[in-house]
Protein backbone atom coordinates (compact mmCIF):
# COMPACT_ATOMS: atom_id res chain seq x y z
CA UNK A 1 0.00 0.00 0.00
CA UNK A 2 2.66 2.01 0.95
CA UNK A 3 5.55 2.13 -1.64
CA UNK A 4 9.07 3.17 -1.13
CA UNK A 5 8.56 5.99 -3.86
CA UNK A 6 5.23 7.46 -1.97
CA UNK A 7 7.36 7.36 1.35
CA UNK A 8 9.98 9.02 0.23
CA UNK A 9 7.93 11.92 -1.12
CA UNK A 10 6.07 12.37 2.31
CA UNK A 11 7.00 15.96 4.05
CA UNK A 12 7.20 15.69 7.92
CA UNK A 13 3.65 16.21 8.96
CA UNK A 14 2.69 13.59 6.76
CA UNK A 15 5.66 10.62 7.95
CA UNK A 16 4.07 11.08 11.15
CA UNK A 17 0.87 10.31 10.08
CA UNK A 18 2.71 7.18 8.25
CA UNK A 19 4.00 6.08 11.22
CA UNK A 20 0.78 6.36 12.97
CA UNK A 21 -1.36 4.43 10.68
CA UNK A 22 1.76 1.30 10.90
CA UNK A 23 1.38 1.25 14.29
CA UNK A 24 -2.30 1.49 14.67
CA UNK A 25 -3.86 0.01 11.24
CA UNK A 26 -6.70 -1.78 12.96
CA UNK A 27 -7.82 1.86 14.90
CA UNK A 28 -7.26 3.68 11.90
CA UNK A 29 -9.15 1.47 9.72
CA UNK A 30 -12.68 2.45 11.65
CA UNK A 31 -11.75 6.30 12.60
CA UNK A 32 -13.33 9.23 11.36
CA UNK A 33 -10.83 11.49 9.71
CA UNK A 34 -10.97 13.98 12.69
CA UNK A 35 -10.40 11.79 15.00
CA UNK A 36 -7.23 10.78 12.86
CA UNK A 37 -6.46 14.26 13.04
CA UNK A 38 -6.95 14.93 16.47
CA UNK A 39 -4.81 12.12 17.55
CA UNK A 40 -1.80 13.05 14.82
CA UNK A 41 -2.02 16.46 15.98
CA UNK A 42 -2.97 17.53 12.06
CA UNK A 43 -5.57 19.34 10.17
CA UNK A 44 -7.94 17.43 7.94
CA UNK A 45 -6.80 19.43 4.95
CA UNK A 46 -2.99 17.52 5.85
CA UNK A 47 -5.15 13.91 6.30
CA UNK A 48 -6.72 14.68 2.90
CA UNK A 49 -3.37 15.64 1.29
CA UNK A 50 -2.22 12.11 2.58
CA UNK A 51 -4.80 10.66 1.01
CA UNK A 52 -4.06 11.92 -2.21
CA UNK A 53 -0.27 10.92 -2.25
CA UNK A 54 -1.19 7.62 -1.64
CA UNK A 55 -3.54 7.41 -4.65
CA UNK A 56 -6.92 7.86 -3.28
CA UNK A 57 -9.53 10.43 -3.55
CA UNK A 58 -10.48 10.73 0.14
CA UNK A 59 -10.58 9.34 3.92
CA UNK A 60 -13.06 6.93 3.41
CA UNK A 61 -11.51 5.62 -0.18
CA UNK A 62 -8.08 5.58 1.84
CA UNK A 63 -9.69 3.33 4.83
CA UNK A 64 -11.34 0.87 2.39
CA UNK A 65 -7.91 0.18 1.54
CA UNK A 66 -6.55 0.18 4.03
CA UNK A 67 -8.89 -2.71 5.30
CA UNK A 68 -8.22 -4.42 1.87
CA UNK A 69 -4.70 -4.41 3.14
CA UNK A 70 -4.93 -5.42 6.60
CA UNK A 71 -6.58 -8.35 5.44
CA UNK A 72 -4.36 -9.33 2.75
CA UNK A 73 -1.45 -9.24 5.75
CA UNK A 74 -3.42 -10.26 8.52
CA UNK A 75 -1.03 -12.60 10.65
CA UNK A 76 -1.08 -16.70 10.59
CA UNK A 77 -1.47 -17.89 13.85
CA UNK A 78 1.95 -20.42 14.34
CA UNK A 79 0.39 -24.19 14.71
CA UNK A 80 2.68 -26.04 17.24
CA UNK A 81 5.38 -28.17 15.50
CA UNK A 82 4.16 -31.13 17.44
CA UNK A 83 1.34 -32.09 15.17
CA UNK A 84 3.85 -31.88 11.93
CA UNK A 85 6.80 -34.37 13.30
CA UNK A 86 3.73 -36.79 15.12
CA UNK A 87 2.80 -37.17 11.20
CA UNK A 88 6.64 -37.35 10.05
CA UNK A 89 6.77 -40.44 12.56
CA UNK A 90 3.86 -42.10 11.56
CA UNK A 91 4.52 -41.88 8.02
CA UNK A 92 8.19 -43.38 8.31
CA UNK A 93 7.02 -46.68 10.20
CA UNK A 94 4.33 -46.82 8.16
CA UNK A 95 6.63 -46.16 4.70
CA UNK A 96 9.61 -47.46 3.06
CA UNK A 97 11.86 -44.09 4.80
CA UNK A 98 14.40 -46.33 6.81
CA UNK A 99 14.79 -48.29 3.60
CA UNK A 100 15.71 -45.40 1.11
CA UNK A 101 18.31 -44.25 4.05
CA UNK A 102 20.42 -47.80 4.48
CA UNK A 103 19.72 -47.70 0.10
CA UNK A 104 21.49 -43.58 0.20
CA UNK A 105 23.94 -45.39 2.87
CA UNK A 106 24.81 -48.42 0.83
CA UNK A 107 25.89 -45.42 -1.94
CA UNK A 108 27.66 -43.15 -0.15
CA UNK A 109 30.08 -46.12 1.07
CA UNK A 110 31.24 -46.56 -2.38
CA UNK A 111 32.25 -43.09 -3.18
CA UNK A 112 35.74 -41.01 -2.93
CA UNK A 113 33.68 -37.50 -2.38
CA UNK A 114 30.52 -36.80 -0.54
CA UNK A 115 29.00 -33.26 -1.85
CA UNK A 116 25.86 -31.14 0.44
CA UNK A 117 23.87 -28.36 -1.48
CA UNK A 118 21.21 -26.42 -0.46
CA UNK A 119 19.68 -22.68 -0.35
CA UNK A 120 18.47 -20.73 3.23
CA UNK A 121 16.93 -22.86 5.59
CA UNK A 122 18.40 -25.92 3.74
CA UNK A 123 21.85 -24.89 2.91
CA UNK A 124 22.01 -24.42 7.03
CA UNK A 125 21.13 -27.88 7.23
CA UNK A 126 23.00 -29.10 4.69
CA UNK A 127 26.18 -27.48 6.06
CA UNK A 128 24.81 -29.16 9.56
CA UNK A 129 24.80 -32.78 7.37
CA UNK A 130 28.65 -32.08 5.92
CA UNK A 131 29.73 -31.62 9.65
CA UNK A 132 27.90 -34.66 10.85
CA UNK A 133 28.98 -36.34 8.29
CA UNK A 134 32.55 -36.10 8.61
CA UNK A 135 32.56 -36.21 12.33
CA UNK A 136 31.70 -40.08 11.70
CA UNK A 137 34.23 -40.43 9.85
CA UNK A 138 32.87 -40.06 6.26
CA UNK A 139 34.59 -36.25 5.14
CA UNK A 140 32.19 -34.07 3.85
CA UNK A 141 32.07 -30.73 1.80
CA UNK A 142 28.65 -28.06 1.73
CA UNK A 143 29.10 -25.63 -1.09
CA UNK A 144 28.05 -22.47 -0.54
CA UNK A 145 29.04 -20.45 -3.25
CA UNK A 146 26.34 -22.26 -6.24
CA UNK A 147 28.99 -20.59 -8.38
CA UNK A 148 32.17 -22.04 -7.74
CA UNK A 149 33.65 -24.30 -10.04
CA UNK A 150 33.13 -28.25 -9.38
CA UNK A 151 35.03 -30.53 -11.63
CA UNK A 152 32.97 -34.02 -10.39
CA UNK A 153 35.26 -35.90 -12.76
CA UNK A 154 36.32 -38.68 -9.35
CA UNK A 155 33.62 -40.64 -7.61
CA UNK A 156 31.22 -38.76 -5.65
CA UNK A 157 27.82 -38.01 -4.40
CA UNK A 158 25.61 -34.95 -4.07
CA UNK A 159 22.89 -34.58 -1.30
CA UNK A 160 20.81 -31.83 -2.36
CA UNK A 161 18.16 -30.13 0.45
CA UNK A 162 15.07 -28.32 -0.43
CA UNK A 163 11.94 -28.86 0.90
CA UNK A 164 9.90 -27.48 -2.50
CA UNK A 165 12.59 -29.70 -4.70
CA UNK A 166 12.06 -26.46 -6.99
CA UNK A 167 14.30 -24.43 -6.40
CA UNK A 168 16.18 -22.94 -9.68
CA UNK A 169 19.57 -22.43 -8.39
CA UNK A 170 19.68 -25.99 -6.27
CA UNK A 171 18.48 -27.58 -9.39
CA UNK A 172 20.65 -25.77 -11.77
CA UNK A 173 23.85 -27.22 -9.36
CA UNK A 174 22.54 -30.23 -10.05
CA UNK A 175 22.11 -30.85 -13.24
CA UNK A 176 25.61 -30.05 -14.36
CA UNK A 177 27.01 -32.21 -11.08
CA UNK A 178 24.66 -34.60 -12.60
CA UNK A 179 26.12 -34.44 -16.11
CA UNK A 180 29.57 -34.33 -14.19
CA UNK A 181 29.06 -37.75 -13.10
CA UNK A 182 27.48 -37.37 -10.06
CA UNK A 183 25.41 -39.55 -8.32
CA UNK A 184 22.38 -37.79 -6.42
CA UNK A 185 20.32 -38.16 -3.07
CA UNK A 186 18.18 -35.60 -2.29
CA UNK A 187 15.81 -35.20 0.38
CA UNK A 188 12.97 -33.07 0.05
CA UNK A 189 9.17 -32.87 0.45
CA UNK A 190 8.09 -33.72 -2.94
CA UNK A 191 8.77 -36.91 -4.20
CA UNK A 192 7.70 -36.06 -7.43
CA UNK A 193 9.73 -32.90 -7.80
CA UNK A 194 11.84 -31.69 -10.10
CA UNK A 195 15.13 -31.68 -7.75
CA UNK A 196 13.60 -35.59 -7.41
CA UNK A 197 12.87 -36.72 -11.14
CA UNK A 198 16.83 -35.93 -11.50
CA UNK A 199 17.76 -37.59 -8.42
CA UNK A 200 19.02 -41.10 -8.34
CA UNK A 201 17.74 -41.80 -5.20
CA UNK A 202 15.16 -39.43 -3.27
CA UNK A 203 13.93 -39.60 0.24
CA UNK A 204 11.09 -37.92 0.88
CA UNK A 205 9.62 -36.62 3.92
CA UNK A 206 5.99 -35.53 3.52
CA UNK A 207 4.88 -33.07 5.88
CA UNK A 208 2.18 -30.56 5.45
CA UNK A 209 3.96 -27.29 4.55
CA UNK A 210 3.88 -24.01 6.49
CA UNK A 211 3.59 -20.29 5.83
CA UNK A 212 4.00 -17.41 8.07
CA UNK A 213 3.69 -14.32 5.42
CA UNK A 214 6.24 -14.99 3.01
CA UNK A 215 8.58 -17.39 4.60
CA UNK A 216 8.45 -20.98 4.74
CA UNK A 217 8.62 -22.08 8.31
CA UNK A 218 7.63 -25.77 7.12
CA UNK A 219 9.71 -27.73 10.22
CA UNK A 220 13.28 -29.06 9.44
CA UNK A 221 13.06 -31.79 11.83
CA UNK A 222 12.44 -34.81 9.37
CA UNK A 223 15.29 -33.17 7.68
CA UNK A 224 17.59 -33.65 10.52
CA UNK A 225 16.46 -37.19 11.41
CA UNK A 226 17.11 -38.56 8.06
CA UNK A 227 20.84 -36.72 7.88
CA UNK A 228 21.46 -38.81 11.24
CA UNK A 229 20.36 -41.27 10.86
CA UNK A 230 21.97 -41.88 7.32
CA UNK A 231 25.31 -40.94 8.73
CA UNK A 232 24.76 -43.46 11.87
CA UNK A 233 23.80 -46.32 9.13
CA UNK A 234 27.07 -45.01 6.40
CA UNK A 235 29.31 -45.39 10.02
CA UNK A 236 27.94 -48.96 10.82
CA UNK A 237 28.51 -49.96 7.12
CA UNK A 238 32.13 -49.19 7.48
CA UNK A 239 32.78 -50.96 10.44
Amino acid sequence: MFTNEVIASFNELESSIYNYICQNGEKVAYMRIRELADETHVSTATILRFCRKVNCEGFSEFKVKLKMHLKENKKTKIKSSQHSIEEFFERALKGDLEKRIRKAAELITKVDNVLFIGIGSSGILAEYGARYFSSLGTFSMYIKDLSYPIQSKTNSVTIALSVSGENYFTITHLNKLKQEGSKIISITNHKLSTMAKISDITIPYFVTEEFYEQSNITTQVPVVYILESMAREIHKLQQ
